[in-house]
């Protein structure tokens, strides 16, 4: 488990606490830059983990429905990582955090119930 996803509550994940930790994956994506080689290798894997959840959560979803699907998505998440990655930009865990969080960030945009 990546340190800071500790998101139970009674067994489920809190919506809210899963939006926390998508929009901190907004902003540390944010902060990467624009154009940089980096934030393009980044744009990639988000697109990959995107790609993963439309298969996993479908085109019609809500937010309680996206949390279910970040409960235990570290090892899918890695595993998307690691296939989509080029070899010379292998991500660590730190990487694969950040592209987990962008990438549910970005597809919560899509759900039935979501307000900025």
């Amino acid at each position: 488990m990546v340190p800071g996803r500790s998101l139970r509550e009674r067994g489920h994940v809190s919506v809210a606490s899963a939006r926390h930790q998508w929009d901190d994956g907004r902003r540390r994506l944010a902060e990467e830059g624009l154009e940089t080689a980096r934030s393009r290798h980044l744009g990639v894997l988000i697109d990959a983990v995107t790609d993963e959840l439309r298969r996993r959560v479908g085109q019609r979803y809500t937010l309680a429905d996206l949390a279910a699907a970040y409960d235990g998505a570290e090892e899918w998440v890695r595993d998307v990582v690691l296939r989509s990655a080029r070899p010379k930009f292998r991500a660590g865990v730190r990487d694969t955090a950040l592209v987990q969080d962008a990438a549910f960030a970005r597809y919560a945009q899509g759900a039935s119930d979501y307000e900025p």
